[in-house]
């Protein structure tokens, strides 16, 4: 198993004009994000709206970025579902894909109980041989996966990771306290913070746009101790996280990266495009910050 660590891109789905899947949009995302420093690539999590896509095109998706980054950094696979035998069929696919290891939220409309979980996720575990990096949101699974209960998901062998998302960053000390080396934390809402705490990585919506800077506040942190200088990083593009937070995740990591140059369509519904007045100012804030795309021509691609 290869190890996770560093900030991973929570990667968006690009769409051709006709709303399918543009492939090769998805092939130019994935090499420019390598070619900015990002540590790992997560497609089909919300930001990449996997709850909008069809089984083929959920195949199309993993199939895609795992091909292409040919094993320059590590893919993990969404494979969140509301069944148990669902998410295993999906797991057990990404495994087949080539993947290096899946992220699952738990069954988001049930609220199952504590032990509910730990049975979803040792079902899982058990039907493959890849690590697991259980995935805590409340806020859209229904269900809190509190220290004490991580703690009793890490006694299974391959759940081996945690995306963290909620605003308590303690989270992430309790974890690791309670878990020892059983269960990484990687931040998802809080980076900085949750690596000044200990977190080993980060599922970063913001990397959808800015990789190289929001892979950069991780190293600063975890590797060189460079504290001061990464929230000095940190608060400079706080900006552009906090506005690719909350509802417009979504449509605000795509109205920026169109601003930025690369056309990468909008959202499925029920999300829509940005309202006029939220993609000005991401058009304001694309100016502000200089950014731009970077990548091949799609045309290369």
């Amino acid at each position: 198993m290869k190890t996770f660590r560093g900030t991973y891109t929570v990667m968006i789905t690009p769409f051709t004009a006709a709303g399918e899947v543009d492939v090769a949009a998805l092939r130019a995302f994935v090499d420019w994000q390598i070619a900015e420093g990002i540590h790992g690539l997560i497609p089909l999590g919300s930001t990449g709206e996997f709850l909008s896509l069809d089984d083929d095109e959920k195949a199309l998706v993993a199939e895609v970025v795992i091909g292409q980054a040919a094993g320059r950094v590590p893919v993990l696979i969404g494979t969140g579902a509301e069944d148990t035998r669902e998410v295993v069929r999906l797991s057990r696919r990404a495994e087949k894909l080539g993947a290096d290891g899946v992220m699952i939220i738990p069954p988001f409309y049930s609220t199952p109980t504590d032990d509910e979980l730990v049975h979803h996720y040792k079902t899982v575990a058990d039907a493959i041989a890849l690590p697991i990096m259980v995935y805590n949101n409340p806020a859209t699974a229904n269900v809190d996966l509190k220290p004490q209960l991580v703690a009793r998901i890490a006694e299974i062998d391959n759940c081996l990771y945690i995306k963290e998302s909620t605003l308590e960053v303690t989270r992430v000390r309790d974890i690791i306290r309670l878990c020892g080396d059983r269960m990484t934390v990687f931040g998802g809402i809080l980076g900085f913070e949750s690596f000044v705490e200990g977190a080993q990585g980060w599922v970063a919506v913001a990397s959808n746009v800015v990789p190289s800077e929001m892979a950069r506040i991780f190293s600063l942190v975890a590797d060189e101790g460079a504290i001061k200088e990464a929230r000095e990083l940190y608060l400079k593009y706080l900006p552009v996280i906090e506005f690719v937070g909350g509802q417009a995740y979504v449509a605000g990591s795509k109205a920026l990266l169109g601003h930025m140059g690369l056309a990468v369509g909008g959202p499925r519904p029920p999300r829509l495009p940005l309202p006029a007045a939220q993609d000005a100012a991401a058009l304001a804030l694309v100016k502000s910050f200089g950014l731009a795309w970077r990548g091949a021509s799609i045309a290369a691609a």
